[in-house]
């Protein structure tokens, strides 16, 4: 989900990506926030890129 997050994929998008509904998506992404100590989905991205989930280009 973090890969997904860091392509920049909306909620929705993960939702169909995945074929998990909405209330996945939200309890994951929550987990997620606590796990890595995040504000908010910009600092998704930024783990993304440094733990090499995503690359530029």
């Amino acid at each position: 989900m973090l890969r997904l997050i860091g392509q920049g994929l909306s909620n929705t998008e993960i939702t169909d990506h995945l074929v998990i509904g909405m209330a996945t998506v939200m309890t994951h992404f929550g987990r997620l926030l606590t796990k890595l100590r995040a504000r908010d989905r910009a600092q998704f991205v930024i783990a993304a890129y440094e733990s090499g989930l995503v690359t530029v280009g």
